[in-house]
């Protein structure tokens, strides 16, 4: 054993420097196709999935070569002949590994949710920070980032929040029974008009949508950038110009009122006051 040893010492420095050589083949292909990717309009996730094959490609050569001059009885035929039964146990083994992994390549090839965009996804809205070929990072609006792996994003619907560069959002204005609703939805649509961060090229709508139990209620609705700040900032703005306006007018925005029906009449008697009592005594 020790004179095969001996013997195989010059096959495994001779593997060692194959290794050594992919490794840096690997890392100036990459600078390459960084290089060449650069100068399109690739996605930055794309760039990224074209990196992870180039540089899985140069090293599974590099692996065959090194593996063929350290044991000469391998043969690269010979390996894949071998993956037969291999590659179902190991393909039961990482199942949900493979998965992520063609879940990536899939996310990474399809046009939508790129870096950058804001999603949500089973209840967790972020920015999108980066995409790999396991999972995706994504930045919660309260800054905690989750990490996600790519089948979820894969398998269940996701929202993306910034594909267009403007949203609708809308509110509900209660009026008072007694208002005159025309005139109320005037008062509410020259409160919007005044708003700039309102994209005035949408329309605005405001239509009386149903009876409240205390409020006929106005469906508000608008048009502002997507990106979540704007639109809680437009929201706010929206909410208080309405407010203002309403109040100015002389028009309530009702408290939820209880009227209690009783089907008998009810005895009314005046409650003792002290005084009473001192004067009885």
């Amino acid at each position: 054993m020790g004179k095969g040893f001996m013997q195989s010492l010059p096959s495994l420095a001779i593997s060692l420097v194959i290794l050594l050589l992919t490794f840096v083949a690997a890392r100036f292909a990459v600078k390459i196709a960084d290089r060449i990717t650069g100068r399109t309009q690739i996605r930055a996730d794309l760039k990224q999935l074209l990196d992870t094959i180039v540089r899985l490609v140069i090293w599974i050569i590099g692996l065959l070569i090194a593996a063929t001059v350290a044991i000469p009885s391998f043969t690269p035929a010979g390996a894949f002949a071998g993956l037969g039964v291999g590659a179902l146990a190991i393909g039961f083994a990482f199942q949900d590994i493979f998965e992520n992994f063609l879940a990536g390549i899939l996310i990474m090839l399809r046009d939508k949710m790129n870096i950058g965009d804001v999603i949500e996804c089973e209840k967790i809205q972020g920015r999108v920070e980066r995409i790999t070929l396991r999972e995706t990072h994504v930045r919660q609006l309260s800054n905690e980032l989750t990490v996600m792996p790519n089948s979820m994003l894969f398998k269940n619907p996701v929202k993306i929040l910034t594909d267009a560069t403007i949203r609708r959002s809308e509110i509900i204005v209660g009026i008072s029974y007694d208002s005159d609703l025309d005139h109320a939805e005037a008062i509410i649509r020259g409160a919007l008009d005044g708003i700039e961060a309102i994209h005035k090229e949408r329309p605005i709508l405001v239509v009386a949508q149903e009876f409240n139990s205390s409020s006929v209620d106005f469906l508000v609705q608008w048009w502002a950038d997507s990106q979540p700040r704007d639109l809680r900032i437009t929201k706010s703005e929206v909410v208080k110009a309405v407010k203002r306006a309403l109040d100015e007018a002389g028009i309530e925005i009702p408290f939820p009122y209880v009227t209690n029906t009783f089907k008998e009449p009810l005895p009314l008697d005046r409650a003792p006051r002290p005084d009473d009592d001192r004067r009885a005594a």
